[in-house]
């Protein structure tokens, strides 16, 4: 196994001062894209416990639902599985102004379908053979189409999935698939391998991203991804409160006890529950 390069860890100041920094960029490509009519597509795919979901809540926490969305796909219906393996996804595609992000994506196929053998070989190597076309498909429709693989170590995978095991808020991260990767490390290792080969072209690339340590896999990430686009920002008139008008118009509001408030609950945790906030 070939070894990982190290990387210092960045300190939490310039952390958040740098993840700000990129956020406000993300800000101005949301902008971009919806005044432009661009089409975005990132896919995010790993190894579990890799990072994934992180960065993806880094990269939406300032921008607008409405234009940037999020497509993690549950596990397929009956009537799916019988549809063209690309056909569900297509639904969630971007239109015109959006960006979509996928938290896995159609390379399922290539990754946990192989592996737990929820496809058969004959479907997996259709897939192999149809991603590449399908991507050049969606670029030359001209959909931005960027594609990130999340590397993580087996020993540090290991080590978040002992953390996920007694933490309440993240215990529902486990599932019994999660569980039985640790035992199948090369199988998967071979499957993406396998994959990389076949659709990992000049046109729709693969882009590793490190992420033993996770504050510098997002930042990596983030602006990887922001030079990639050829975005730029977007003039827009300067918004000003205004005054509020003087005087009063005779409006009263109604009493307090004709509404339903909810109860004061920061108030009793600081023991005082009679008081109003």
């Amino acid at each position: 196994m070939a070894k990982r390069s190290k990387s210092p860890k960045i300190s939490d100041d310039v952390y958040e001062a740098e993840l700000f920094r990129l956020q406000s960029e993300l800000v101005r490509l949301q902008q971009w894209t919806r005044a432009t009519g661009a089409r975005v597509v990132v896919i995010f795919e790993g190894r579990d416990a890799a990072g994934k979901g992180g960065t993806i809540k880094r990269i939406t926490e300032y921008l607008s639902p409405r234009i940037v969305r999020i497509a993690a796909l549950p596990t397929p219906t009956e009537r799916e599985k019988s549809q063209w393996y690309f056909q569900r996804y297509i639904a969630h595609l971007p239109a015109a102004g959006e960006i979509v992000l996928f938290d896995r994506s159609w390379y399922n196929r290539a990754g946990v379908e192989k592996v737990m053998g929820y496809c058969t070989p004959a479907e997996h190597a259709r897939f192999l053979r149809q991603t590449p076309i399908f991507e050049q498909m969606l670029l030359d429709d001209g959909i931005l189409l960027r594609k990130y693989w999340f590397s993580v170590s087996d020993d540090e995978q290991l080590r978040r999935f002992r953390s996920r095991l007694h933490d309440p808020v993240r215990q529902w991260k486990l599932s019994p698939i999660d569980l039985e990767s640790i035992n199948r490390w090369e199988d998967y290792s071979r499957a993406k391998d396998e994959m990389m080969v076949h659709t990992d072209v000049p046109t729709s690339p693969w882009f590793v991203v490190e992420s033993d340590i996770k504050k510098n896999a997002r930042l990596n990430m983030i602006a990887h991804l922001l030079s990639t686009i050829p975005y730029t920002a977007v003039p827009h008139e300067k918004v000003k409160l205004p005054d509020r008008p003087a005087g009063s118009s005779g409006y009263e509001r109604p009493p307090r006890e004709l509404s339903t408030y909810v109860p004061n609950h920061v108030a009793t945790l600081l023991g005082d529950p009679e008081k109003d906030v």
